[in-house]
């Protein structure tokens, strides 16, 4: 028997952390002690129900998990070997990781790097692994520290604050766009140079506006990604990996025809292993791990559920880490 936090849809959605026995874990051919999970968005939107996230019922919650494997028949790995787990439609339509056990398959684990331990890989989590991935978007772009302004969504969100810490950290110009002004200090301190507030992207625009950022790392969609699209400066570049505001863009052509504007879908959950491996290999490299303490709050699993509604209520800045043992 292991503890899990169990989401189950009879004649009344129900969430709660919950003995469960080892025979119902679904198929896979590693078996692992989760010791650290943590909550992003979208745990957020299953817990709570605000967002058809699972496919399958009862689901175990947690798109995220951090430990060591106790079983193996996959080639390349063996108990004992230290794993990161993001993606890969856990928590949605195979059991996740808010759990003291989980069986996964191999091929959607990824070592974890030896810069990192597990509470710090959660402390990362999707929401960082899908930063880093922006990043990379923006590099490979030709995005370099010398071209402007580089525009966060959602800053003091999972996505954006890490963002913020590993983007100051490489040398550009970082603008921080919030609705929590009480949070300037903070953002200031992760290394952004200019916080502006959410207002001014998030209503409806013009299609085309006045140049500014050379490029974006969007975590909010609809009208702030349109916003941020119809200012972004000739050559730039989109990141686009989430929808806070809402999954519409009400934008037009303009901003690629007219500039040469280049909107780059960002997708966490299905990336291939190397993308992975070389996200995580980033990290470890580029995030300070004190700035990276600074962004955490860490919960136990029996906590989870209350936080997860603060989520999704706005009230959580930074990450939220899931200790599951203890």
């Amino acid at each position: 028997m292991f503890n899990a936090l169990l989401l189950e849809k009879g004649d009344a959605f129900k969430a709660s952390v919950q003995s469960v026995d080892e025979s119902a874990l679904p198929p896979g051919d590693v078996l692992v002690k989760v010791d650290y999970s943590t909550l992003n968005y979208k745990d957020g939107l299953a817990i709570t129900q605000k967002g058809p996230v699972v496919r399958n019922w009862p689901m175990v919650a947690g798109i995220d998990g951090a430990g060591t494997v106790l079983e193996s028949t996959h080639p390349a790995w063996k108990p004992g070997d230290a794993f990161v787990h993001n993606g890969w439609g856990v928590g949605e339509t195979h059991w996740g990781c808010l759990a003291e056990k989980a069986r996964l398959k191999g091929d959607w684990l990824v070592r974890l790097p030896a810069a990192f331990t597990a509470r710090q890989a959660m402390a990362i989590g999707t929401a960082g692994y899908t930063a880093m991935l922006c990043v990379l978007a923006l590099e490979d772009h030709g995005v370099t520290p010398d071209k402007g302004e580089i525009l966060v969504t959602g800053a003091t969100g999972g996505v954006g604050s890490v963002s913020v810490a590993l983007l100051s950290r490489l040398g550009y110009n970082v603008v921080a766009a919030t609705g929590k002004v009480a949070e300037s200090q903070w953002l200031t301190n992760l290394g952004a140079r200019t916080i502006i507030d959410r207002a001014e992207l998030s209503a409806p625009g013009k299609p085309f506006q006045k140049e500014r950022w050379a490029g974006v790392v969007d975590a909010v969609g609809s009208y702030t990604l349109a916003n941020a699209l119809a200012q972004t400066r000739y050559g730039g570049v989109v990141a686009a990996c989430g929808l806070a505001q809402g999954a519409d863009l009400p934008t037009t052509v303009m901003p690629f025809i007219l500039r040469g504007v280049t909107l780059a879908g960002i997708d966490s959950v299905m990336a291939p292993l190397a993308r992975r491996q070389r996200a995580w290999d980033r990290l470890a490299r580029d995030l300070d791990p004190s700035l990276l303490e600074s962004l955490v709050e860490e919960v136990p699993l029996n906590d989870a559920i209350a936080k997860a509604t603060e989520l999704m209520d706005g009230k959580v800045r930074g990450r939220v880490v899931v200790r599951i043992a203890g």
